[in-house]
């Protein structure tokens, strides 16, 4: 089978034939140089209006690098036409194969965007001996194309959460997600985490789409409720259980850092040090050596076991099925905690007291909506900041995640290469 054979029958262009086929070698590499006509028939197509036209005169012949054939990379040679367009004047035609003064093919561009999906940048550069500003560039391209032409309509439940890209307390992107049953997707990103930010996602989304909300999903940020509050007061409001108990950890945590320098200038033993993990994993994630290390501590009076011990009793709220009932427990569970006398574990209490009603929407929620997707979808967006191993600037890192995550929609093509 010849090689122009097996390109009509992957990528065939109409009004355009294969013709010869060169080998060249530089530096130890074969290389293929496929030829490429107009069809006598065929006349320039207008890059400006698309209007067909008379040919005016022919350029120099260009190469647009294709995908590789066995290894082995492709081009395409071909000379551009100027078009003597009525309308625009004299204009270089517009190629199915490249856009602009593009040296890129398309199809290719779309190859190294799809594996751009499984490796980082570079690794997919250094793989198909190419460079990272081409494999940032085709998936810049799939990135632009996916976000016109992606469907936004049925969208019923979404999460807003946030992740940090950069140190500092001010490098946090807000990302908000449709977690509607049965789709999980990317739908916008934000520099912050302000008031400003989500009052723009509502309206990059559009007052119409805001009202056919059902459920948002969020952690307690007061920012975040605020908007929601007035922007889609008609969506049920749920917060994130992986949050509240975040929260929670976050309290056990400075218990048991308060309490250490307190054994510490008392000269008792450090029985807290290293039990990080021991007081923060939950019970069926818990080693055989973090169990005995439980049993030890059990014997002493620790305000941090204390603490781990009022958060495991809390689990009991999620496993309750009537509203009504999960709020005695919580006002219970609330009450058992004031008299902890365990600040940290208070301030815990302030908060879920004041997202009372937030909090009890689980309930009329649970079945419908995920609060557990939010969470999985940003550990992913975590994973693309690693595997990218940084990324200098907001624009390449936003282009990643939309890529990653977003699930956009692909142009149908002939033929798929990976």
């Amino acid at each position: 089978m010849q090689i122009q054979t097996i390109l009509n029958r992957i990528q065939k262009y109409p009004g355009f034939v294969y013709g010869a086929v060169r080998q060249t070698t530089r530096r130890g590499r074969l290389k293929l140089h496929v030829e490429v006509r107009p069809h006598r028939r065929n006349r320039p197509r207008c890059s400006d209006c698309g209007r067909r036209s008379a040919t005016y005169d022919h350029l120099e012949r260009r190469s647009f690098e294709f995908v590789p054939l066995w290894g082995i990379p492709v081009f395409f040679w071909y000379a551009m036409r100027r078009a003597d367009c009525v309308a625009c004047g004299p204009t270089v035609e517009a190629v199915p194969w490249a856009k602009g003064k593009h040296q890129l093919t398309t199809t290719y561009a779309w190859f190294l965007a799809g594996w751009a999906k499984r490796l980082s940048w570079t690794e997919v550069a250094r793989a198909f001996h190419s460079t990272w500003d081409t494999v940032y560039r085709s998936v810049t391209m799939a990135v632009e194309w996916g976000r016109a032409h992606q469907n936004l309509e049925g969208i019923l439940a979404i999460g807003f959460d946030e992740i940090q890209w950069q140190p500092g307390h001010r490098s946090f992107l807000t990302l908000v997600y449709e977690i509607t049953a049965g789709r999980r997707r990317l739908l916008w990103i934000g520099q912050k985490r302000t008031k400003a930010t989500a009052k723009a996602f509502f309206r990059w989304f559009g007052e119409t789409r805001t009202k056919a909300l059902r459920f948002v999903c969020s952690d307690m940020w007061s920012a975040y409720i605020a908007v929601v509050a007035k922007q889609a007061g008609a969506a049920l409001h749920v917060l994130d259980r992986f949050h509240i108990t975040q929260l929670m950890n976050k309290a056990i945590e400075k218990v048991r850092r308060a309490e250490v320098r307190e054994l510490k200038q008392h000269g008792r033993p450090a029985l807290l040090t290293h039990a990080r993990w021991v007081l923060l994993r939950r019970p069926k994630n818990r080693t055989a050596k973090d169990r005995g290390r439980l049993r030890e501590l059990v014997r002493h009076n620790l305000k941090a076991l204390r603490a781990m011990l009022l958060r495991e009793d809390f689990q009991r709220f999620w496993k309750y099925r009537d509203p009504i009932w999960a709020g005695m427990f919580l006002d219970d569970w609330c009450r058992a905690v004031m008299r902890s006398r365990i600040e940290p574990m208070k301030t815990v209490v302030g908060s879920l007291r004041k997202h009372r009603a937030l909090l009890l929407n689980w309930f009329a929620a649970r079945g419908e909506v995920s609060t557990a997707a939010v969470e999985g979808l940003n550990n992913k967006a975590k994973l693309t900041v690693r595997k990218a191993y940084g990324f200098r600037s907001y624009e390449c890192l936003e282009t990643a995640l939309y890529h990653t995550l977003g699930k956009l929609p692909e142009p149908p093509m002939t033929h798929r290469f990976s």
